[in-house]
């Protein structure tokens, strides 16, 4: 079995988090503690900044 690849990195799933505002649930209970809410709204901004990038 191969193991699942990176998408994003954690320098940048830190930033997403910071910029959302639920860095410190991140910081100080790490990232199964995020609500399913705040991890979509994290994909959704990364879909946002990609299509960004794309249309430069």
């Amino acid at each position: 079995m191969s193991r699942r690849q990176k998408v994003m990195s954690e320098r940048f799933k830190e930033e997403l988090a910071k910029e959302l505002g639920f860095y410190e649930v991140v910081k100080t209970q790490g990232w199964g503690a995020i609500r399913s809410k705040d991890a979509g709204n994290m994909v959704k901004r990364a879909v946002e900044l990609a299509q960004q990038q794309l249309t430069k």
